[in-house]
């Protein structure tokens, strides 16, 4: 991978669904070699997949999230692997991350409310035998995710400042 290699994974990064020739115009390329070199990236699996970013409370569906915190007791010759192959697993868990300090896993877990996050969390995921404690924190409102700011400003609408 080179510096152009970059150039276009930042590009698509924040515009997966650009065109190929507005791509080309930011990274000084011409249409073909982007099209190779992301063509290559996807194969090499560099490129894992295209997202949408989607405002479900928009589309009309309820939705709730929550940040829950595992403390778990890794197995014998697999570490954290294999039990953090059987969370990423549930459709509810959203994200699933190894992490330092207190807590060995967070994940971000998803439902249509907060009663169905409760009942996966207490059901499914603390029942499994290498949990050893869970701690649930609940979403109120995301104003970043995936590095795109979700909030829209009005027109002419500036903010608040103080000394």
């Amino acid at each position: 991978m080179d510096a152009k290699d970059w150039l276009l994974l930042r590009i698509l990064e924040e515009d997966g669904r650009m065109d190929v020739r507005e791509i080309a115009a930011l990274a000084d390329l011409d249409e073909e070699e982007v099209e190779s070199r992301i063509a290559a990236l996807e194969e090499s699996g560099v490129i894992r997949a295209y997202c949408a970013s989607i405002d479900w409370e928009k589309a009309g569906e309820d939705t709730a999230a929550a940040t829950v915190n595992l403390k778990v007791n890794p197995e014998r010759d697999f570490g954290y692997d294999r039990i953090a192959e059987r969370i990423a697993r549930f459709p509810q868990v959203r994200s699933l991350r190894l992490i330092s300090g207190v807590y060995d896993f967070e994940l971000l877990v998803t439902g249509r409310n907060l009663q169905e996050i409760t009942r996966f969390v207490s059901e499914e995921i603390a029942t499994l035998d290498q949990i050893r404690e869970t701690a649930t924190i609940l979403v109120m409102k995301t104003y970043k995710e995936n590095g795109r700011i979700l909030f829209e400003r009005k027109e002419g609408e500036r903010l608040p400042f103080s000394f």
